[in-house]
């Protein structure tokens, strides 16, 4: 549904992105993840035809961006960076305009701005003006634009920017719930986001693409060692040293809590049972014992830092 392939955009001597290339699978989320500056802004540009490659193509639906633009941004709902709001009108005539330009049936304008306030939890400041709308109530009116004329293809630039808790757990429902009837490209600084709503991510760095996959593979491919947090009742320095003596114990290190230590071991090593028996013999009193697996934010972080750059794979 959505394909970038060997993307590259220069600005004078300096390129933004270096032969960017992936593809989002029908119904498919598709996380796209880097640090500021690193492409993704000028990539979604391109993907909605906003911006021009200097090289490479890209498609939406199967029509290509730059030869058949119109074709593509009709199967195209877009929510950038900068919302593109009318602070003069209210969120349903706003909703109404847009639905208009992007070409809803006349007879159908009605019921498509009612399903996009009802799915973006809009309904109660529909006949408000949209300059007298909090920020996180803008950004929903945003995201409604992007889906009132119901496109198979949505590209979200941070599409939770400036909500609170509540409304956050809310649109990330909502975008859950498009998942199989829409293809999603959805750009994020906020790391768990990525983890509780995308299928696979997306990871930029530097204009160029470091890695494309499910999390759980790019962290199994990127893991070193096997973690394990043990928690206990009655911590002492005596069951750090007993646990650092286990055979295929590496490191032992205090955790975040009190009663908490860390036991690391070797890739493939399962040590659970002997950290068990350990700790009751101890008399320290067992209340937690559970491997560690590692956060999208360390997978992130090793790859943009360029720590395992060379085991990633390119798209």
């Amino acid at each position: 549904m959505i394909l970038a392939d060997a993307l590259s955009r220069r600005y004078g001597d300096r390129l933004a992105i270096r032969e960017v290339s992936f593809k989002a699978r029908p119904g498919e989320i598709l996380g796209f993840l880097g640090p500021n500056g690193a492409g993704k802004t000028t990539t979604m540009r391109i993907l909605t035809g906003f911006l021009a490659p200097t090289s490479g193509r890209a498609s939406v639906a199967d029509f290509d961006v730059v030869d058949q633009p119109l074709e593509a941004k009709r199967r195209l709902g877009y929510l950038p960076e900068t919302l593109p709001l009318y602070d003069d009108l209210t969120a349903r005539e706003y909703l109404g305009f847009v639905a208009r330009l992007k070409g809803v049936d006349r007879r159908k304008i009605g019921d498509a701005i009612d399903r996009a306030m009802t799915l973006c939890g809009i309904t109660d400041v529909a006949d408000r003006l949209i300059r007298n709308l909090s920020r996180g109530y803008r950004q929903r009116v945003g995201l409604a634009q992007a889906i009132v004329h119901d496109p198979p293809v949505l590209i979200l630039d941070e599409p939770t920017s400036a909500m609170d808790p509540r409304q956050i757990v809310e649109i990330r429902n909502v975008i859950k719930g498009l998942r199989g009837s829409h293809t999603i490209i959805l750009s994020t600084h906020i790391l768990p986001e990525a983890t509780a709503v995308c299928d696979r991510v997306i990871i930029i760095n530097e204009g160029r693409v470091v890695a494309v996959d499910t999390y759980e593979q790019l962290a199994a491919r990127l893991r070193r060692s096997e973690k394990t947090l043990v928690r206990v009742a009655r911590p002492d320095g005596r069951l750090t040293g007993r646990l650092a003596a286990l055979r295929g114990a590496v490191h032992v290190t205090p955790g975040e809590g009190t009663g908490e230590v860390i036991v690391e071991a070797g890739l493939g090593a399962d040590l659970r049972e002997e950290i068990a028996r350990t700790v009751v013999e101890a008399g320290a009193g067992l209340l937690e014992l559970r491997p560690l697996a590692m956060s999208l934010e360390d997978v992130f972080l090793r790859l943009v830092t360029h720590e395992e750059a060379a085991e990633a794979p390119r798209a």
